[in-house]
């Protein structure tokens, strides 16, 4: 049960909230200011809203119970995301700003043709609603479930879904990036009470806890047939899934492309990728441990609210459960807000002369749409094994034929709109086939080694398509453009960034 210090953290943090949507929202915001912020959003508010964005169910409820389950090898998709992010920031990020398009698919009508462009738009809203959104959903009732047992499932959902969408609505991106902003600092401050509560379970000494774990669970680098994360899926997999999620996913991208400026994008890609490097301390660390404390639970995605109700103290669990649905609601903002503008702005501004407010509006009303699309499908993911599981394993076989294209894209310009497109298909046929052997147990490889194979294969084959056809040369659009890198600066920051991610791979390989 709850004290009520607790309930006074979360009436403090709700609050907080909704004055922040009120606030912004009173300006009436019109399409560029809903779908992109006005395009004027600093490296601060950036890398924070980039953090707070992704550190829903993938962190806060799926990294414990994935460490919990199997060790901290789940840390790896952490610090990968860091890398990820600095090269995105250096070589895509500027492209992207440079075309001035407002969504991540337009880049690829530019490059392309309008097929491509309708193709990433529909998979990113599929995406988004399915796995991004009702995962979100789905963790947040899980927790809310453990302290107020008379909920259940799908109205709490609904409920989590309602709030988020009536300030994404309202205030649009902005009111999404500084509510961001509010929800990174509770989330981390969360996060980092329970580690150090955790840790006072063994009298803050490292040794007793390595001596009391188990075999392989404090390792980060884990066998070829290792069944949760083996070496070669980190090397293959874990990039191709990083990138998908952090350049090309509008879920994500639209704080960079709402930059001021390059610097602005640069700086604050730099600045989430330091903060990624975090949860393998606050969040994984932690879910280990729990391993040895918590023996009594059944299913891996009840490890961090178990972890609330056993060890933190009165005021601090209510804090730390206000840490939590700010991640939460900070990724279900992030996923309605770009599956509007995804489907505003690539399907229906396209169609007939809209004013900005008009489309404004219609984009407020898919949100409401987006909400109850995703309320409904979010009990749905308590018949899938885990959380974490549900979210890696689809992005894996759906997203990564994409990335072989878009990075073909980047620094090929033989390749043609034929080609791309052809390749496409047929990456996403051989997903569906291969998602379907693994199903069947035919199909044993991990899936994040599935990953790099079908990325390898689209691209390899949209390739060999453009050296046959012999038109290819003049139909291709060239993509080299002169761009502005970020500077010395952060070139020396990222370094250090680099260096810090090979220390820490290499301490807990």
């Amino acid at each position: 049960m709850l004290h009520p210090l607790d309930y006074a953290a979360l009436a403090i943090y709700l609050l907080i909230v909704i004055a922040i949507a009120v606030r912004v929202s009173r300006a009436s915001p019109d399409a560029d200011d809903l779908f992109l912020a006005g395009r004027s959003l600093g490296w601060g508010v950036i890398g924070l809203s980039l953090f707070a964005s992704n550190i829903s169910s993938t962190t806060l409820i799926g990294l414990p119970g994935a460490a919990w389950q199997s060790g901290i090898a789940v840390a790896n998709y952490e610090w990968m995301a860091a890398l990820v992010l600095l090269f995105s920031a250096y070589f895509v990020v500027p492209r992207l700003l440079k075309a001035r398009v407002t969504t991540v698919p337009q880049w690829l009508e530019q490059r392309f043709d309008a097929r491509m462009q309708r193709y990433l738009s529909i998979v990113t809203v599929l995406l988004s609603l399915f796995l991004d959104t009702a995962g979100s959903l789905y963790a947040g009732s899980l927790v809310m479930m453990q302290f107020f047992p008379q909920l259940s499932l799908a109205p709490t959902c609904a409920l989590i879904a309602v709030f988020a969408g009536l300030y994404t609505a309202s205030g649009g991106l902005r009111a999404v990036v500084y509510t961001d902003v509010m929800q990174t600092l509770v989330l981390l401050l969360g996060s980092l009470l329970l580690s150090v509560i955790i840790f006072s379970e063994f009298d803050y000494s490292w040794a007793q806890v390595r001596q009391q774990m188990p075999d392989g669970h404090m390792s980060l680098i884990r066998p070829l047939n290792d069944k949760d994360l083996p070496w070669l899926g980190t090397l293959l997999g874990l990039p191709v899934l990083g990138f998908y999620y952090w350049t090309m996913n509008q879920y994500v991208s639209q704080r960079l492309l709402a930059a001021r400026d390059n610097r602005a994008a640069s700086y604050g890609a730099l600045l989430a990728a330091s903060l990624k490097l975090l949860p393998l301390f606050l969040m994984v660390f932690p879910g280990a441990m729990a391993a040895i404390l918590l023996t009594d639970i059944d299913r891996a995605d009840e490890v961090f609210p178990r972890m609330i109700v056993e060890f933190a103290p009165a005021g601090i669990a209510g804090l730390i459960l206000a840490g939590l649905l700010a991640a939460i609601m900070s990724s279900i903002d992030s996923a309605l807000n770009s599956c509007s503008t995804l489907i505003t702005v690539d399907f229906i501004q396209p169609k007939g002369a809209m004013t900005s407010r008009q489309l404004a509006t219609t984009g407020r009303w898919i949100i409401v749409v987006l909400v109850v699309v995703a309320s409904i499908w979010a009990p749905m993911i308590d018949h899938f094994p885990g959380l974490f599981s549900y979210l890696q394993a689809g992005f894996s076989y759906v997203a990564s034929p994409l990335v072989g294209v878009f990075l073909l894209g980047l620094w090929c310009p033989r390749v043609d709109a034929k080609a791309a497109f052809f390749a496409t298909i047929s990456g996403h046929l051989l997903s569906a086939i291969l998602f379907a052997l693994a199903l069947q147990g035919i199909w044993t490889l991990h899936f994040t080694i599935s990953a790099g194979i079908l990325a390898a294969f689209t691209a390899g084959l949209a390739y060999v398509m453009a050296l046959s056809n012999s038109e290819t040369g003049l139909k291709a659009k060239n993509p080299a453009v002169a761009v502005e890198r970020p500077d010395r600066y952060w070139k020396l920051l990222a370094g250090l960034v680099v260096s810090v991610t090979i220390v820490i791979v290499w301490v807990w390989r």
